[in-house]
Order: C-alpha cells, then sequence, then structure tokens
C-alpha cells in the first residue's frame, strides 16, 4: 500500500536563539519515522492462510456414511459458508485448508434447509484468508464464470470453466439421504458443476464470488452437485440468510444453534394411517428411552399433530436440545400412549 504526503522544504534559522525549535522538530521526525517502522511491521504482519476455499468432510453416523463437500471463508476466525445438504444428517463435521495441512472441528451456526444455506464454525481457526464477495445482482447471461470446488472428495480443489446460460431458474434437487427440496432464482451455468463441489465459490472474471455451488441437472431429472448444466444460489441471496444466522434470530426456514434429536426413522403410513411411521429407533436415544419401537405410528409431537415423516422433522426441527415434549403414538395392535421425553442434541435435519 501507497501513502501520498506533502513534502516540506528545510528551513535553517540562523543563531542560537532558534537552536531549541529546531531539536524539537527534530525528535518530533524521529517519532514520526518510529510510527511508520510500526506501521510497516503490522502490515508485513503473517501471511492469511488458504485461499477462502475449504474442503469439508462429515461423518454420518447414524447412516453408516461419510460425505464431503467444499465451503467459503466468510471471515478469517473459521465462518463458513455452505450448502445445507453438505452438512445435513452429519454427526461430526471437519474443515481442512487445502494444500496446508491444517484442519478443524467445525460446529453448526444455523442452516436453512428450504434455501440450502448453512453457516459453520471452524473451532479454534485464525487468521485464515476469506473469500472475496462479488455482487450476483449485476449479473449477465453470458458472462464468463468458473466453478471451484472439492469434486470427486478428493481433498483437492479443482476449477472448471463456463459461462452463465440463464438467471432466476427454479428447480427440484434430491440428494443420496432421499432428502428435496424446491429451490428457485438459481443461477444457471454450463461449467461443469460435479459432486463435492456443492457449497464452493462460482466465480466471476474478477475472481470475486456471485454464486454458491448447489446443484447440476442429470438427464431429464436433478440431482445435487452431478455433472452437466450447473446451478448456483446467488450470494447476495446466501449472504442474506447468513447474516440472519449470525444474529441469532431463527425464523419459520432459519434454524439457528443446535439441533433437537429424537433418535427414530420413520417413513409413510400405509393405507388410510395418518402419522409418521418408525422403522428404526437409535438405541439410548430419547425415543427408544420413551418406550417407542418399530411398527409405531407417531401421531402427535410437542402438541402438534403428525401427518407424515416430514410433518415430525418440521416439528422436531423447530425444538431445542433438552426441551421436555410429550409425544403420541399407536403401537402395531392399535394401542395409543402418549410418553415424556427430553430431547437430545443431534445432527442438521
Amino acid at each position: 500500500m501507497e501513502f501520498e504526503g506533502t513534502e516540506q522544504q528545510p528551513v535553517t534559522q540562523p543563531g542560537r536563539r532558534f537552536r531549541a525549535p529546531i531539536i524539537g522538530a527534530a525528535m518530533i521526525a524521529v517519532a514520526a519515522l518510529a510510527v511508520a517502522a510500526g506501521m510497516a511491521l503490522a502490515r508485513s504482519g503473517p501471511a492469511r492462510i488458504g485461499t477462502g476455499v475449504v474442503v469439508i468432510d462429515t461423518n454420518l453416523a447414524y447412516q453408516g456414511e461419510r460425505a464431503a463437500g467444499t465451503g467459503m471463508v466468510l471471515d478469517s476466525s473459521g465462518e463458513v459458508l455452505t450448502n445445507n445438504h453438505v452438512i445435513r444428517g452429519a454427526t461430526t463435521i471437519s474443515i481442512s485448508i487445502p494444500g496446508t495441512g491444517r484442519s478443524y472441528a467445525a460446529e453448526v451456526v444455523g442452516y436453512d434447509v428450504s434455501h440450502d444455506v448453512a453457516v459453520l464454525q471452524a473451532r479454534g481457526a485464525s487468521n485464515l484468508r476469506t473469500i472475496p464477495l462479488g455482487d450476483s445482482a449485476a449479473l449477465d447471461v453470458g458472462q464468463s464464470v468458473r466453478a471451484v470446488g472439492n469434486a470427486g472428495g478428493t481433498g483437492r480443489l479443482t476449477s472448471a470453466a463456463g459461462s452463465v446460460t440463464s438467471t432466476g431458474r427454479a428447480i427440484t434437487v434430491s440428494d443420496d439421504q432421499g432428502g428435496s427440496e424446491s429451490l428457485s432464482g438459481l443461477i444457471e451455468t454450463n461449467a461443469a458443476v460435479r459432486p463435492g463441489d456443492s457449497g464452493g465459490p462460482l466465480l466471476d472474471s474478477g475472481g470475486h464470488v456471485i454464486g454458491m455451488d448447489t446443484a447440476a441437472s442429470v438427464g431429464q431429472g436433478f440431482e445435487q452437485a452431478s455433472t452437466s448444466q450447473g446451478y448456483a444460489i446467488p450470494i447476495n441471496a446466501a449472504m442474506q440468510i447468513a447474516a440472519q444466522i449470525e444474529s441469532g434470530h431463527g425464523s419459520a426456514t432459519v434454524h439457528v444453534g443446535g439441533t433437537a434429536f429424537l433418535g427414530v426413522e420413520v417413513t409413510d403410513g400405509e393405507y388410510d394411517n395418518s402419522g409418521a411411521v418408525v422403522t428404526q429407533v437409535v438405541p439410548g436415544s430419547p425415543a427408544a428411552a420413551a418406550g417407542l419401537d418399530s411398527g409405531d405410528v407417531i401421531t402427535s409431537f410437542g402438541g402438534q399433530t403428525i401427518s407424515s415423516p416430514a410433518g415430525l422433522t418440521t416439528v422436531v426441527r423447530t425444538q431445542t436440545p433438552g426441551a421436555p415434549v410429550s409425544a403420541t403414538y399407536v403401537d402395531p395392535y392399535g394401542t395409543s400412549h402418549t410418553a415424556n421425553l427430553r430431547l437430545a442434541s443431534g445432527p442438521p435435519l
């Protein structure tokens, strides 16, 4: 960084009576040099770590699986923006800085399922390089872009060049965990977005983020982060949700903090049965402690009627870990039961 200043001509004053002011000016000049040296040392401090793009690895213990994705560093202390589907169901999350050997355990700050946005915090991180943000409102169809991410889950960052083919797109996406969401207002690009790229940046020609890689089309359908036509959430929209999460104010769509955990897998009821049919109970979970078992049908939870598995998920998501709730369920013999339980802390839903 260069600084501009005014140049002063040397001034000489004959006679002894002016000697003290001259010495004073010299001392001021020395002090100014010392301050300038201090500023130079501050500017030449430790270099920022990484490129602003990180690799995310998750352990999905309840599914017996692992998954990988990408994230973008929002501040030097390790706040990271990514897709919600990257961390959905994760029991542990790790954030790595490619090429540095550094990795951090991460916790979920909050997430928005309906808009597929999540914010993470890398524990103990500092001095990380942040991603340069652009303005997605200034996008033009046809402009050049690059999709960057952890393609293939290798832990190395790759990029794919392309252009913006459309804006304001709406699609329905599904993932390998059986979840599906309808997303709208997306950027469409012909840059090859691949598995593992989700949560990574879509960059403009100046290297600024204008979108977050989220999904890609396959044949006649869509699935998260695959090949062919790619889709990204406009960065302005993603950052607006991130700001709400950072503020700590949840809403009907934004969940802040830890996720409540009941400990059941459920499916739709057969025939005319309404509710969520329990197919599996996690040992040691609140559901197990309450006596729930496979074949039970949950019809009410937290005082709200449950008519489907999605309904149960939504209600559980509104609760907080440690909260006491009641659940009504019908066993396979048709007998109704009410159980009081205390929710645990679990993976994001």
